[in-house]
């Protein structure tokens, strides 16, 4: 099993910055992505960053150049650093890793951190 404990979420203005981490412990397998969802409300689910073991990294297009997303294999702790804020990226944001194996994915979730971006 796996658990995943999300830190860093908050109150601030537009054009600040938050830096978000997520602490995985448990059984993680070798071949994993770890990413962050948010959902703002009344919105679907939807990506934000990933971050694949082999170094693959996406961003959505709304937050690539202001949003960074990184990992620390040492510590299974995976950081999204949020520059140039805006009310838009208000939402819950959760933390997301999933364990491959040829044919099988096994997804697990944080119990999500509010932001909230003032204008």
């Amino acid at each position: 099993q796996v658990q995943l404990v999300e830190s860093g979420g908050g109150l601030v203005q537009a054009g600040g910055s938050l830096r978000l981490s997520c602490a995985a412990s448990g059984s993680i397998f070798s071949l994993n992505v770890m990413a962050w969802y948010r959902q703002a409300p009344g919105k679907q689910r939807e990506l934000v960053a990933r971050f694949h073991s082999g170094g693959i990294i996406n961003y959505a297009a709304s937050v690539k150049g202001r949003f960074t997303i990184s990992r620390d294999n040492a510590k299974s702790t995976v950081y999204l650093q949020m520059n140039s804020l805006k009310p838009e990226d208000t939402a819950v944001y959760y933390c997301n890793l999933d364990n491959m194996l040829p044919g099988q994915i096994y997804h697990y979730w944080g119990q999500g951190t509010q932001v909230t971006v003032s204008s």
